[in-house]
């Protein structure tokens, strides 16, 4: 390019006297104003939009931020100024001033999620994996900061530069939060408004400090493995049903499964067992008609049997409240579906105050771990 190439270029540019930026896309957040040399003419009018902010650069520092409005902008690059200096620095004026027009309106409809699973510690079900995904709302609260921390020099800076660091952050956030909640890992599943909430506001320190506002964040689904949700749904019908009913209830049904079973052998012992029963009961239909005659000889020889032993019934605590009373067997139904463990408390009639399950001597049979003292030396 020849020096009236240059003359010609300088003079085509040094009129414009409207700054101003109409977007088209939907997804610039940030853009710079193009000019010959970045110079600003003596008086120019900067006109910034209802949903804009304007920062002013000026030598590389930042030197003032305009919101929605009309503005005269009066600069040290005077036009015959910067003219008369050019023909010594080949046109290239050492006065710099940048205009970049920020969206300050919501970006809606980002997307975010956790790439790899969490892992959580739950009281019951041990070592859990959750993964979790939803959405969120931001807008540039602070052009100034968002510009000199964020953009830099980007001349069109886009939500896609900035959306894999706001993700990273989130993903992050959520993790720390999920963590600390030490909630039932049935809970964050139903849960997701209130979880939405402080997950905001943990967040929203962090976006702060680069210029950004995190408008709104949505937790859409918390989601852990199958066989996992099915232990869960399976533990919550227990703990809503009586323990006796529902193994009173089994056992009819398998007896009912195994008397269909004509051919085999379980059909006919359960044949016998059958019939056992149903003589039982007819000898106890027959007892009364049979009580005077048997009742006198039994008394008079002392042959009548000591009463039936009852079971010993235990209580215990579940979430912080008194549950039971259950037997020996009950409460090993408990602790394998992991409704107790073995520091629950437990109390039975006779101790003088709860104590945990592992130190009472004839509940130590399910917990595992039993084996026999060494012998003896010979």
């Amino acid at each position: 390019m020849g020096i009236f190439d240059k003359i010609k270029e300088k003079l085509s540019h040094e009129f414009i006297d409207i700054i101003d930026w109409l977007d088209y896309t939907d997804d610039t957040i940030c853009h710079r104003f193009e000019r010959y040399q970045n110079e600003i003419k003596n008086g120019a009018k900067l006109i910034v939009r209802e949903g804009q902010t304007a920062v002013l650069i000026n030598e590389g520092q930042l030197a003032d931020v305009f919101t929605p409005g009309t503005y005269t902008l009066s600069t040290q690059n005077l036009p015959i100024l910067s003219t008369l200096k050019g023909w010594k620095y080949g046109f290239d004026s050492p006065f710099k001033a940048e205009v970049y027009f920020v969206n300050t309106h919501l970006f809606t409809d980002e997307k975010w999620g956790t790439k790899n699973p969490i892992i959580l510690n739950d009281d019951r079900f041990g070592l859990v994996e959750i993964r979790a995904f939803g959405t969120y709302a931001f807008k540039i609260s602070d052009a100034g900061k968002f510009i000199v921390d964020i953009v830099g020099t980007d001349n069109n800076f886009t939500n896609f530069e900035i959306n894999e660091h706001l993700k990273s952050l989130i993903a992050t956030r959520f993790t720390d939060t999920v963590g600390e909640a030490k909630l039932p890992i049935e809970l964050y599943a139903a849960n997701t408004t209130e979880l939405s909430e402080t997950c905001k506001e943990v967040m929203q320190t962090e976006f702060g400090s680069v210029g950004i506002s995190l408008e709104k964040f949505f937790i859409e689904n918390v989601s852990m493995p199958e066989d996992l949700k099915k232990e869960i749904f399976e533990y919550s019908r227990i703990d809503k049903l009586d323990l006796d009913k529902l193994t009173k209830f089994k056992t009819a049904k398998a007896i009912e499964a195994a008397a269909l079973n004509e051919g085999g052998t379980a059909g006919a012992g359960m044949g016998m067992g059958m019939g056992f029963v149903l003589a039982q009961q007819m000898g106890g239909m027959m007892s009364p008609q049979m009580g005077g005659q048997q009742q006198m000889p039994l008394q008079q020889g002392g042959m009548m049997p000591p009463p039936m032993p009852t079971p010993v019934q235990y209580f215990y605590a579940a979430n912080g409240q008194q549950a039971g009373p259950a037997t020996m067997e009950q409460l090993k139904v408990l602790f394998a579906n992991r409704t107790i463990n073995k520091e629950t408390l437990v109390w039975k009639q006779g101790m003088d105050s709860w104590a945990a399950l592992n130190t009472i001597e004839e509940l130590k049979t399910f917990l595992g771990g039993n084996t026999p003292p060494p012998l003896p030396p010979q």
